[in-house]
């Protein structure tokens, strides 16, 4: 790459820069956190879905500070040849003298981590974003293993969210309540909470660009259309039981092997999460159904071939995107749970070797029928496990039932969107 087109790069993202950091910028939850880590001479990485608010976290962490700053995603680096080393002077030539750099979307760079490792050892100050979970889990251990602080950024959560709506009288009930819904339906993206614009055209867009990008560009996919169809038939089936051979057969896959391995794209970009029944065996624990959730609810919306939405669906993806938020690893440490006789609680939380809460999600419990039908399945799986910490999460209704010397708490799903855990 030329001396002179990398000038004119840095140059063009510096102004790029400025235009984030003069957004309307809404205090993340996790901003304590980082600042507290940018103390640390550790490799600060901050990982999430693209649009989910990185570039302008990892800015405000940097807010001022002197920096260097360049974009590794910038379109006119394809099928250029950085010389990173110069890129660092020219960096420098640019910014002036400094040990603080960020760099996005550093997963677009082939190498990476030994330029990261190389950097690190000189003394600097990094702060990388990416927009791939697989370098949170295999290339940041293999390569930054004890030199890393990973961060994941998330669409808001519903705290966010009310911030950038700026609500705060939660005495508001029917607004409050109002705004739930409008979360609940298109997601927490910050471009769709606070801008002005239709939430599903704005969405639909995001999903195919991830998808593009993110999916087929980086892993060279043949068949785009293929995981294209994936992707709108997971999304279609959230809070659902899937199986390869199912998923096979309806989408007509060759091959399980490949259908596996697409799964595991869509994953690795944030678009998909896959969730394990719990079982005190670990075999058991990876040959269990697995269930469908996508990070955003907005995704659902913008992807829905049904005409009207499943609130109760909707809100069981809710919680679970909320859990990862709060810091809880799908797989690890939050599994769903089937008992001996087939009944079926949504989420099971561990809490070191056992599980601690187990916690049902259910839209509308105004019917005896359904009220029944989600205690006993919580009574009979807290007998199974002996957890006592049983919660049926609700719309806006808040209760305690006692049945077989268990008390089964009912919960509004704002109030517990708004408690602070983990």
């Amino acid at each position: 790459m030329q001396k002179g087109l990398i000038k004119e790069v840095i140059a063009k993202q510096s102004q790029e820069k400025e235009s984030l950091s003069r957004l309307k910028y809404v205090d993340r939850t996790k901003a304590v956190k980082g600042s507290e880590l940018m103390s640390s001479p550790l490799i600060k990485v901050v990982l999430g879905p693209r649009r989910a608010g990185k570039s302008v976290f990892s800015l405000m962490l940097l807010k001022g500070k002197s920096f260097l700053y360049f974009n590794f995603d910038d379109p006119v680096l394809v099928g250029e040849k950085l010389d990173l080393y110069e890129l660092v002077d020219e960096l420098h030539k640019f910014y002036g003298e400094t040990k603080f750099v960020l760099f996005d979307e550093i997963q677009n760079l082939k190498g990476w981590e030994l330029f990261a490792n190389r950097l690190h050892r000189q003394g600097y100050n990094l702060v990388l974003t990416g927009s791939n979970a697989n370098l949170l889990s295999m290339e940041l251990a293999t390569h930054l293993t004890g030199r890393h602080l990973p961060i994941e950024i998330l669409p808001f959560d519903f705290q966010e969210f009310l911030k950038a709506k700026n609500f705060s009288n939660l005495d508001q009930k029917p607004e409050l309540l109002k705004l739930l819904e409008q979360y609940m339906t298109f997601g927490g993206f910050p471009e769709v909470v606070t801008k002005n614009q239709h939430p599903r055209g704005y969405l639909d867009v995001l999903f195919d660009s991830l998808l593009f990008k993110d999916v087929v560009k980086r892993h060279k996919v043949r068949f785009s259309e293929q995981i294209d169809q994936l992707g709108s038939y997971l999304i279609n089936n959230v809070s659902n039981q899937y199986s390869f051979r199912k998923i096979a057969n309806i989408l007509k896959f060759k091959s399980d092997v490949t259908l596996e391995r697409y799964l595991k794209y869509l994953e690795e970009a944030y678009i998909i999460f896959s969730l394990s029944g719990f079982s005190a065996k670990a075999g058991e624990r990876l040959r269990s159904p697995k269930k469908i959730y996508t990070v955003d609810n907005g995704f659902v919306a913008s992807k829905a071939v049904q005409h009207s939405s499943d609130n109760g669906k909707l809100m069981e993806n809710l919680v679970f995107t909320e859990f990862v938020k709060r810091g809880f690893e799908p797989n690890r440490e939050l599994f769903y749970y089937k008992t001996r006789n087939g009944r079926e609680v949504d989420f099971a939380i561990m809490n070191g070797h056992e599980i601690s809460k187990l916690i049902q999600v259910c839209y509308d419990v105004r019917s005896s029928d359904v009220e029944q039908r989600e205690v006993k399945s919580l009574i009979e799986a807290g007998d199974e496990l002996k957890v006592d910490n049983l919660t049926v999460l609700t719309w806006d209704d808040e209760r305690e039932v006692e049945k077989n010397g268990k008390i089964v708490k009912f919960k509004p799903l704002w109030k517990w969107l708004l408690e602070i855990e983990k």
